[in-house]
């Protein structure tokens, strides 16, 4: 092959594979001038490979950064759900669950709107509110939940559980179940969050933590419904 059939990529093969070149020829790296990133100037080999080097270190400061973050953010949140739960816990008179579920999960996590209702629940706490107002098709709808549905509003029957229904634009629905996890069985209720931002509850957002939600607060409400 002669000189003018030789490419780019022959050279860069060339030198890949040849890492004795610039030992056998360290003179040349003195020569070698690169364009800076930061300018039109000229910059030697050893400059251009510091900038890039620079350029690394910062990318991968910016990825620790974020990495510290996403710590601080998840501990604050565990931290929010300790103390949901905790109220849970304390909580003596099982007719007052619905409310303390309600009420704690507004204010540790900032939501500006909730409600639940249970059914099936025992004839002592039947006249309360948290057992009124649940048609069938909730009922069956909750049944058919295999995860928390987020989304917009569009109108679900649930949503009137709410305190201020017309400004909510997003909602999240959370079924509650006694002692099954699978979509169709054991649902004895079901948890409303509701937000007037539209983003606030997407349907691509993850689930993960509204079913932890949904286990804790079946787990506690399981002592008002029947067995």
């Amino acid at each position: 092959m002669g000189v003018q059939g030789i490419t780019e990529d022959d050279i860069a093969n060339y030198l890949a594979h040849t890492p004795g070149f610039f030992e056998r020829h360290a003179e040349l790296l003195a020569t070698i001038q690169l364009t800076s990133p930061h300018g039109q100037r000229a910059v030697s080999l050893q400059e251009r490979q510091m900038e890039m080097l620079r350029e690394r270190i910062k990318g991968l400061e910016l990825k620790i950064v974020e990495m510290i973050r996403n710590g601080q953010e998840n501990v604050a949140i565990a931290d929010r759900l300790h103390r949901w739960t905790r109220a849970i816990l304390l909580t003596a008179d099982a007719a007052e669950l619905p409310e303390v579920i309600v009420r704690e999960l507004k204010h540790e996590f900032l939501i500006p709107q909730a409600a639940l209702r249970v059914w099936g629940v025992v004839d002592a706490w039947r006249h309360l509110p948290f057992a009124q107002g649940v048609s069938d098709d909730v009922r069956s709808f909750t049944a058919s939940l295999g995860l928390p549905y987020c989304g917009l509003n569009s109108g679900f029957e649930a949503a009137q559980w709410l305190d201020d229904a017309h400004t909510v634009t997003s909602i999240a629905l959370v079924p509650l179940r006694h002692g099954a996890v699978e979509a169709g069985r054991g649902a004895i209720g079901l948890l409303v969050l509701g937000s007037p931002d539209p983003t606030r509850y997407s349907s691509d957002m993850g689930t993960e933590f509204l079913l932890r939600v949904g286990e804790i607060a079946s787990a506690a409400l399981s002592r008002l419904v029947q067995p």
